[in-house]
């Protein structure tokens, strides 16, 4: 499609229709910390404890790239 391969189209849009779903997360998630009215300490919890599986899936890219490059 469009001159590129199947696997070179799937890595686009994995890459970066995740990383858009994930800001779409985190705006879901201050959007629900403004209208609950949580405040600076609210909405910290409020991303870390939600926002903590975004934190994991951003850590393995990183291990992975740094992984790929040592071998």
């Amino acid at each position: 499609m469009f001159g590129y391969s199947e696997q070179e189209l799937a890595q686009f849009c994995l890459t970066w229709g995740v990383g858009g779903f994930m800001a779409y997360m985190v705006f879901i998630i201050l959007q629900l910390a403004r209208e609950s009215k949580a405040g600076r300490f609210g909405t910290f919890i409020l991303l870390l404890g939600l926002g903590f599986g975004l934190v994991g899936f951003l850590a393995k890219g990183v291990i992975k790239y740094f992984m790929a490059g040592i071998a």
